[in-house]
């Protein structure tokens, strides 16, 4: 039925088997399904997540703050299928009733805190350890104004722009124009911005573009939704510079690698990570060279 023809019902009833409806992902209904417990590793921190663009986020922090010589911020990550519904399950609904990735558990704390919605994370960890937040008032204010905006904002450019150029089963001129328009503002925005800054708070790398990047860093560089040429990305030539050089940061790189499972080559995937030593060993290129699934 094309968008011209559908009237909405009265009451709206949940169907799902229709097309495009996220049913794999998503229902009308939160709490459990089923019971689950999660996994617990060896690291204080426990991820359980998937390598989207808001579970990059959180991955790419603690590779930063590895990198930085946090041994604390030693972590397991664990991956969650959510189009298998682990999300669903009782143990990870117990870390993040919103059943939604990323959610991570501290166990360097009695007892052990549960910390859900990915900006949030961005913050505790920021805050626990003591960098990419900057302490000088003025600055730490700056760099959350952004944060904040990228809570708000990429939901615009995921669930509005990607979900109905990329994912929709039918193109709707009106829903691509509406989130195209959006889109494109949000990267004037940020084009003008780091027309004067270096990173969007200023001269110094933090959590807003740790936030930011796995969304926009990854879309003008054509590694999301496919919609590069369409958007005209490269006009946002302040944009592609800072994309440019927070991809080729070494943390960066790994930490995009972490709990991806799609839409990467196999060398790009690390399902699980348990071990720095696991980009060495146990990327899919590597599991598959020895037959493993």
């Amino acid at each position: 039925m094309s968008e011209n023809q559908y009237q909405p019902a009265k009451v709206w009833t949940w169907d799902p088997e229709a097309k495009g409806n996220g049913a794999k992902t998503n229902r009308p209904t939160a709490g459990a399904t089923h019971e689950k417990a999660l996994p617990v590793g060896k690291h204080p921190l426990q991820l359980y997540s998937l390598g989207t663009p808001n579970g990059q986020k959180v991955t790419i922090l603690l590779e930063e703050l590895l990198a930085l010589g946090v041994s604390e911020a030693e972590y397991d990550a664990w991956l969650i299928r959510i189009g298998d519904g682990d999300q669903f399950s009782s143990g990870f609904v117990e870390v993040n009733p919103n059943s939604k990735i990323p959610a991570l558990r501290d166990h360097s704390v009695t007892p052990p805190q549960r910390v859900f919605e990915s900006g949030n994370i961005l913050l505790y960890l920021a805050e626990k350890f003591g960098h990419f937040l900057p302490k000088d008032l003025a600055k730490r204010t700056e760099t959350l104004n952004w944060l904040f905006w990228l809570q708000g904002s990429a939901p615009y450019l995921g669930g509005g722009f990607g979900h109905f150029y990329h994912y929709a089963p039918e193109k709707i001129e009106y829903a691509i124009n509406r989130f195209t328009l959006e889109t494109k503002r949000q990267l004037d925005l940020l084009d003008r911005q780091l027309a004067e800054h270096r990173f969007l708070a200023g001269e110094e790398y933090t959590i807003a573009d740790i936030a930011t990047w796995p969304w926009y860093g990854n879309l003008v560089l054509n590694d999301q939704y496919g919609g590069a040429e369409f958007l005209d990305v490269q006009s946002y030539k302040n944009v592609v510079r800072w994309a440019n050089e927070i991809a080729a940061r070494p943390a960066v790189i790994r930490g995009r690698k972490v709990n991806r499972a799609f839409g990467a080559a196999p060398q790009d995937q690390l399902l699980e990570r348990h071990d720095a030593s696991d980009f060495d060993n146990n990327t899919e290129d590597k599991r598959q060279a020895r037959g493993e699934k």
